[in-house]
């Protein structure tokens, strides 16, 4: 569930606020949080005009035409549905998918439409990482990274953000170390999307390297694994 705290804004999953311990406004409960969510992914990041809805060339979409159109024909069902929902939603996504300025709303990675970043480009980390395929990680160093059906490649800010990301995938992750320093020395950009996750248009083999298999970070990411089972 989502509830709003009068001194500390929105919070998740909890009654209580994280900050003060009081108990907040309810705003919406957890199924509806994730349906919408799942709805904006798809508008946001990939299909806006599945919803007659149109994005702007940096990736924004009115936050009141969203709700016009996600409520269509399902008026009565979503007939809760307002402004400070979405923002809600943005404001409590713990990966920082979702942006809000005002009255509009962009995602701020996972795009396959072609949108146009004008999103941080100062303090990138000196190293990011980034998950493959073990079976073809050696290719990937040899001819690099490239977004394979994004309109950018995303990279890691830690080891572990970037095992979890290759564990949706593969068992076992390789993960790959950017330098990022050298690339964005080179005339290179890179910029700062989600909380974790930083986009590239794409990443020379040169710059990369792999990650040892008995690196700390990733060893703490495997036996986290092993308790889920």
């Amino acid at each position: 569930m989502i509830r709003e705290c009068s001194n500390h804004g929105y919070y998740a999953d909890d009654h209580l606020c994280p900050a003060c311990n009081s108990e907040g406004r309810f705003i919406m409960r957890t199924g509806e949080r994730d349906s919408m969510a799942r709805r904006l992914a798809l508008v946001l990041r990939h299909a806006p005009e599945k919803f007659n809805l149109e994005m702007d060339i940096n990736g924004w979409i009115d936050v009141k035409d969203i709700i016009k159109q996600f409520k269509g024909s399902n008026e009565k069902r979503n007939h809760w549905l307002r402004p400070h929902h979405i923002r809600a939603i943005s404001e409590t996504d713990p990966k920082g998918r979702y942006e809000v300025r005002a009255n509009v709303i962009r995602a701020t990675y996972g795009h396959t439409v072609e949108i146009e970043l004008d999103l941080p480009t100062e303090n990138i980390p000196n190293t990011l990482y980034y998950p493959c395929s073990p079976d073809e990680s050696e290719n990937v160093i040899e001819v690099g990274i490239s977004p394979s059906g994004r309109s950018h490649v995303h990279l890691s800010a830690n080891i572990r953000s970037a095992a979890e990301a290759g564990h949706v995938h593969y068992a076992l992750p390789t993960l790959l170390e950017v330098d990022t320093a050298r690339f964005v020395a080179a005339g290179e950009t890179i910029w700062h999307a989600g909380i974790t996750v930083y986009l590239a248009e794409s990443v020379p083999g040169e710059y990369l390297s792999i990650v040892a298999n008995d690196h700390p970070e990733y060893e703490l990411a495997r036996v986290h694994w092993d308790e889920e089972e």
